[in-house]
């Protein structure tokens, strides 16, 4: 058989839950600009026959013609797609970027991924998943007379705070430290807070803008001080790491997976 007549592979049908929304499109244009992918539909708040989106009680269809869900909507959107459709799932791929999931939404996914290759993932950023080990590190050789306060900045219309992704350098620190993340944690700071407990991870959330995203982790100890910093200057950063994903997941058994299995870190 000559290459000639080796059939060429079938590209990979991405649907979008959340298509409408910014993560959503910027996703799709990149869909749109892979020739090994093609767009199967989307899922929103509202069903546009003409565009292939539809409702979440009514995606089951969609999901059962699709290689894989890229998820950026809301917890309680894709909850409902999880509720609706779980079983047009099985034997698939599944990338979620939605923060803020709620334990009943954690739960249903973790259903979901006894038979569906699920990657979760705070962040999608390349750059952010390495930030996250040299955070790691640098708590483990910097100890408790260090204090850690994590700053996260995004745009005026993100819902959820503190970012998934401060808390997973949240975790990461705690993580490098050997102590649990509630155990230290604490959420910005008012009024008579009395003296700054040693060990504790402070996070602080700033919302205003179109700031995409911005991550400072500050060690502060007596003499000196680091500093570790992630800036995202554009949402393609985040779709070309979800579609990243995506390629892995299509191949891969059921399960739960993150980035860094996605990076090989």
């Amino acid at each position: 058989m000559t290459p000639d007549t080796i059939a060429a592979a079938e590209p990979i049908r991405i649907a979008i839950c959340g298509s409408t929304g910014r993560m959503g499109q910027a996703v799709r244009r990149v869909i749109e600009g892979s020739p090994d992918m093609v767009f199967a539909g989307g899922i929103a708040a509202t069903a546009v026959a003409d565009d292939e989106t539809v409702t979440a009680d009514a995606c089951a269809p969609l999901l059962a013609r699709a290689d894989v869900l890229i998820d950026f909507s809301s917890p309680a959107a894709l909850g409902r797609v999880l509720a609706a459709a779980a079983p047009a799932l099985a034997g698939k791929g599944l990338v979620i970027g939605t923060t803020g999931l709620t334990d009943d939404v954690r739960s249903a996914i973790a259903s979901v991924a006894q038979n569906t290759a699920v990657v979760t993932a705070a962040n999608f950023s390349i750059g952010v998943n390495l930030l996250l080990d040299l955070v790691a590190k640098a708590a483990a050789v910097l100890d408790a007379r260090f204090d850690i306060e994590i700053v996260e900045a995004h745009h005026r219309n993100k819902v959820d705070a503190p970012s998934g992704t401060a808390l997973a350098l949240a975790q990461a620190a705690a993580q490098g430290r050997g102590v649990a993340l509630e155990d230290v944690r604490c959420d910005g700071r008012s009024g008579d807070t009395g003296r700054r407990p040693t060990g504790e991870i402070a996070l602080h959330a700033m919302r205003g803008g179109s700031v995409i995203g911005e991550h400072r982790i500050h060690f502060l100890g007596d003499l000196e001080r680091i500093e570790l910093a992630h800036v995202a200057t554009d949402r393609v950063l985040f779709a070309d790491g979800a579609i990243a994903a995506a390629r892995w997941a299509a191949s891969r058994q059921p399960g739960e997976y993150g980035m860094r299995d996605v990076l090989g870190l």
